[in-house]
């Protein structure tokens, strides 16, 4: 296991029915392929030695017989080798016959997990032949020559991780073998099976793994099946899915002729750190109480011999999804800061809002969120008051877009240029105007924030603040300046979503004047306006030049915050998202500055105003993240500097 990760396959081999030696001779030739590829452990599907349709084959002595030959040759093969198999085979045991997983590594046949659910309805009828599990305790078994460890609760223990085993209508059972596999440690279920094909199961079978992922908070590779079965009454499609926590990683060609092996990264250190911020979770394993009834059986893997590549897909803009659900999930975030605001509004009988409109991303955000709200209520858009406040650094297209969209968006328009003001302020206090520092800047930030704030008091109304998530991350807001507002509508939305939310509000107003201005609010780069426009009247001071890319920010905010990784492994998880975009030394310098502001700015965040939360991340001292003001950052800078 590297950076937390553990390459996993499932395998989907070419079978003949009954024929032990050719079926063999296959699950070599991909356990070969998957030594090769730096896979840790890999799963082929149920009763892959035999067939899974061998059907009354099953009683005969011969065929049990080759199978075990053929698990001989199977452990010879693996003798040099680092990967772990899981592969499928009868076992005779006192009797009966069970219909077991076999965990081989290096040569030694380490366990035997018997199936414990055996469907014997519809066009099952497993029964006729097999033994369940569920009374069978923890026993042994000479197989193969070798004395092996036999029964359903087993957690194998390898290198940064523990893997359990089930098969097959295991998981289709109210309470599958996994959630107790996972609430005794398990990080990954392997699923042997043989589930055949009918029209929609296809989608109920990958509904139902992403659930049961998402439920035990683990890594589930599922193998199933394929071509070579028999087709007598059913047909098997091949089946390989490798799932984490709910989301589909890596899958396989169904109805292919050709054999499969597919590979992924299950990322081990993101779900232990789920499971231990999921207090349900640390609950459920404390009812435990059969914890002396599990093997737990160590795997001993030379890591050392293995090549790593990640090869899983890392988004680079988490916050962000694609596709068709962009559009449900920005709708589903406006109603949700609609909701927030429509709340506090009722509460405090309110029909007056003030929010400052610079043109920028997030105060058009927060204002079509306003109006949103009072038509949701029924309130006269006139109760927002939109306040443009030009100043030293104000640009003619800043300016225009933020009158524009008041004009056409029907709100009450006010005009206070903080010039002036801002120049008196500067001679009270002895500052020379010339020199644009943090003061310069800062005494115009504060100035607004006084201006909307009186306004709202002259008016009865509500300050909406604008500043965003990956602000509030940065510290990159004036304390007590657009650090305050009486209401945050959009402390909770990522800078990378902003942009995405205000184009799909242009998407969807019928005025088409209001959806260029929208739009070309959107293209406009990021900026505070603090620091005068060059000579051509363009936009001199670009937040992005300053403090780094939004989108790089927010990946590290997201992989930070979520997951609780450590510079390292998001600098790696950076290099993958980002590779075609930006080079090593870029990603290095950005992420040292993301962990030195993050830290510094942590003050500004410890009293932040109200506002609703809408995602996963939220940065509000009452709600996802309480940290002391004064947190050392010496051990994540450090780190840092080691990349």
């Amino acid at each position: 296991m590297k950076y937390g990760f553990v390459k996993v396959a499932s395998a989907i081999p070419s079978v003949r029915v009954a024929d032990c030696e050719y079926n063999v001779k296959h699950i070599i030739t991909l356990l070969l392929q998957a030594e090769e590829e730096g896979v840790e452990a890999v799963v082929f599907p149920e009763l892959c030695i035999t067939s899974y349709t061998c059907q009354d084959l099953f009683s005969q002595q011969l065929l049990l017989e080759q199978a075990e030959i053929q698990l001989m040759q199977l452990l010879n093969a693996t003798l040099k080798l680092n990967v772990v198999a899981i592969v499928g085979l009868p076992v005779a045991y006192k009797g009966t016959l069970l219909n077991c997983a076999a965990v081989i590594q290096g040569g030694k046949l380490l366990g035997l997990v018997p199936k414990s659910y055996l469907p014997n309805y519809k066009e099952f009828y497993e029964m006729r032949w097999f033994t369940p599990a569920l009374n069978l305790t923890n026993t042994t078994v000479h197989l193969a020559g070798q004395t092996v460890p036999l029964g359903p609760k087993m957690l194998f223990e390898a290198a940064g991780f523990n893997f359990g085993v089930e098969i097959c209508e295991d998981m289709w059972a109210p309470i599958p073998p996994s959630s107790l596999l996972t609430l005794h440690g398990a990080d990954i279920i392997f699923n042997l099976s043989a589930d055949n094909d009918a029209i929609g199961k296809h989608q109920y079978l990958k509904g139902l793994i992403s659930q049961q992922s998402a439920r035990c908070i683990c890594g589930y590779v599922f193998s199933g099946c394929g071509f070579g079965e028999s087709t007598q009454d059913i047909v098997f499609s091949g089946k390989a899915l490798i799932y984490e926590n709910g989301q589909l990683l890596n899958e396989g060609k169904r109805f292919s002729l050709d054999e499969q092996l597919v590979i992924s990264e299950i990322d081990i250190d993101r779900l232990r750190t789920e499971r231990r911020v999921n207090t349900t979770f640390a609950s459920s394993v404390a009812q435990l109480n059969d914890t002396k009834e599990f093997y737990h059986i160590h795997v001993e893997q030379n890591l050392n011999e293995l090549s790593f590549k990640l090869t899983r897909y890392i988004d680079p803009h988490p916050f962000v999804p694609i596709g068709p659900e962009l559009d449900e999930r920005c709708k589903e975030i406006l109603n949700i800061q609609v909701s927030g605001l429509a709340k506090r509004l009722t509460h405090i009988h309110g029909k007056t809002v003030v929010i400052g409109i610079s043109g920028g991303l997030d105060s058009t955000l927060a204002l079509i969120v306003c109006v949103r709200t009072f038509d949701l209520l029924g309130y006269n858009r006139r109760g927002i008051v939109g306040i443009t406040m030009p100043g030293f650094g104000t640009t003619d297209r800043t300016y225009t877009n933020a009158t524009n969209l008041m004009k056409f968006l029907g709100i009450t328009i006010r005009e206070i240029s903080i010039s002036e003001a801002v120049r008196q302020h500067f001679h009270d206090l002895g500052i020379d105007p010339s020199v644009h520092d943090t003061t310069y800047e800062n005494c115009q930030a504060r100035e607004r924030t006084q201006i909307l704030m009186d306004a709202a008091n002259q008016m009865g109304g509500l300050v909406i603040g604008t500043g965003d998530l990956s602000e509030l991350a940065l510290g990159w807001a004036t304390y007590n300046g657009d650090h305050m507002s009486m209401y945050g509508v959009n402390a909770s939305v990522p800078k990378t979503l902003v942009r995405h939310l205000v184009v799909w509000s242009a998407n969807h107003i019928d005025n088409d004047n209001c959806r260029m201005t929208l739009l070309d609010i959107a293209d406009t780069p990021i900026s505070p306006e603090l620091v005068p426009a060059d000579e051509h009247g363009n936009i001199q001071q670009k937040t992005e030049d300053l403090v780094g890319p939004y989108e790089l920010h927010d990946f590290f905010l997201y992989h930070f915050m979520r997951y609780g990784f450590p510079p390292a492994k998001i600098y790696v998880l950076a290099k993958k998202a980002f590779e075609h975009v930006y080079d090593n030394v870029t990603i290095k310098h950005w992420i040292t500055t993301f962990f030195s502001r993050f830290f510094q700015q942590q003050y500004k965040r410890s009293c932040l105003p109200d506002g609703p939360k809408i995602g996963s991340c939220s940065l509000s001292p009452r709600g996802d993240w309480r940290m002391a003001s004064d947190a050392d950052s010496t051990a994540w800078i450090l780190q840092c500097d080691k990349l």
